[in-house]
């Protein structure tokens, strides 16, 4: 199995593309239903069904080919000619709806093989069809190098305020936001604990509790239905000193089944800024600058948002209208693997501490 592997700000994206893999075809005639069929019926985003594909992700994504903190996705075609390609993002305990720093890393990718043309220097926009909808990479160049990449959501909104969530930290308050994948932000600061490396531990058991705690809350509903419904990601967040062009916050987003995002996470991005919009903390023209627990950054905006002024109305779920986002970043290329399996191998086909 012949892979390309990225870093975006840190986390790394596996890249498996399903038309020259010899992988069969994966049913549906879009990047939703292609996820509905690699999950399997009566499966979940991080409980899938067992199926010859979710073995090629458990292969790729487990020890000791991969790790714990490992994500990909398989490109596959798009949902119509408006966009490059599809995606199927998915991670050590499966698949999901939406990945920023994955699109930015696919938006290199399809740029430095030639997949999508580009300038040597300027700009080149990259469409993908990923489950939540179509999203863009723009890839600015310069001097024949990729320099850095933004990446535009599906329209931001938010699901609910002030939740009270009740933890073996206390007791906290969490705001529920929909950015392509339902993300649950809470202040660090109100559970005890900071945004670094050495907290990780509570910070990862705070998360995985939120989560399980608002497993059947109204807020994690989307209208897109249960594909884009509960919560993906758990977003512990930090006030960093403001910058001349808008907040400064510094993160950690716990995913999946305990998952840490190495990156400030683009599609948590994008909730945060929702979140922050609601709030008028931040409005078209300024910038959030966004950083990671190993001290990454992204820079997150607001596009353009919903009826009146667009960024305290029609933000709410339920609503066709919403908050468009962008996040810029930067994304390296790390290797090119050809992965084996040798049949006598044992652990062949991964395993996960």
């Amino acid at each position: 199995m012949r892979t390309t592997d990225y870093h975006t700000a840190g986390e790394p994206f596996r890249i498996v593309d399903t038309a020259g893999s010899g992988l069969p075809p994966v049913p549906g005639d879009t990047a939703a239903e292609r996820c509905a069929t690699a999950i399997g019926p009566g499966g979940s985003g991080t409980a899938p069904r067992r199926s010859p594909l979710d073995d090629v992700r458990r292969f790729l994504v487990q020890e000791p080919r991969g790790h714990a903190g490992m994500y990909g996705g398989f490109v596959v075609p798009p949902d119509d000619d408006g966009a490059h390609f599809g995606v199927l993002f998915w991670h050590k305990d499966g698949y999901s709806t939406a990945c920023g720093h994955g699109t930015m890393a696919l938006g290199a990718w399809a740029v430095d093989t030639g997949r999508v043309a580009a300038p040597d220097d300027g700009d080149a926009q990259v469409r993908i069809d990923v489950p939540s909808g179509r999203v863009a990479a723009t890839v600015h160049r310069a001097g024949g190098r990729t320099t850095g990449v933004t990446f535009r959501n599906v329209p931001a909104r938010v699901g609910a305020r002030k939740v009270p969530v009740a933890t073996t930290l206390g007791l906290a308050e969490v705001d529920i936001a929909h950015a392509g994948a339902c993300y649950a932000s809470v202040a660090a600061r109100d559970l005890g604990l900071e945004v670094t490396r050495a907290a990780l531990p509570g910070l990862v058991r705070a998360g995985q509790e939120i989560r399980a705690a608002l497993a059947a809350h109204p807020g994690t509903w989307h209208p897109g239905g249960p594909l884009l419904s509960g919560v993906y990601g758990v977003i512990l967040h930090e006030e960093l000193p403001g910058t001349p062009f808008g907040p400064h916050q510094r993160n950690v987003t716990v995913f999946a089944d305990g998952q840490i995002d190495r990156s400030p996470c683009g599609s948590g991005t994008s909730a945060r800024l929702a979140l922050l919009a609601e709030d008028g903390r931040i409005g078209p023209g300024e910038d959030l600058l966004h950083e990671s627990v190993v001290g990454t950054v992204f820079t997150g905006r607001v596009v353009s948002g919903g009826s009146g002024d667009g960024l305290r109305t029609g933000l709410r779920d339920g609503s066709r209208e919403g908050l468009v986002t962008e996040v810029t970043g930067t994304a390296y290329r790390t290797g090119e693997h050809a992965f084996v399996r040798d049949p006598q191998d044992a652990l062949g086909a991964g395993f996960l501490l």
